[in-house]
């Protein structure tokens, strides 16, 4: 795993966001980017504390801030471009509505053991 999918999970975890799933994209042609990791918080403060959770650790462990944010205004489904890599952040009912696992059914999908 590199670095900055080491952080974006550890920053998830730090909030117990639950559900990680990591979508490798790299072999798949024409993708936004090189991978999807996928969570989900029990309420929009709790998506809400994960965003932040994952922006300081990202900032403080390899110094990089995300291109984009998007998302905060009802903390539903939050999107975090970091180019290569984009983080989803969602309620469990968006998260099982749009079904971004089944979606890049293509990818090679990696299931996180959720920490108590």
């Amino acid at each position: 795993m590199n670095e900055l999918l080491k952080e974006i999970t550890e920053g998830i975890q730090d909030k117990k966001g639950k559900r990680i799933v990591i979508a490798d994209l790299t072999k798949i042609e024409d993708t936004i980017c090189d991978y999807f990791v996928i969570c989900q918080g029990n309420s929009p403060s709790q998506v809400q504390a994960i965003t932040e959770s994952i922006y300081e650790f990202v900032r403080k462990k390899i110094g990089e801030k995300p291109v984009h944010i998007n998302g905060l205004e009802n903390c539903q489904w939050v999107a975090v471009d970091y180019s290569s890599v984009i983080v989803h952040i969602f309620l469990p009912g968006p998260r099982e509505f749009y079904d971004l696992e089944h979606l890049w059914e293509d990818a090679q999908l990696t299931t996180i053991q959720d920490i108590d």
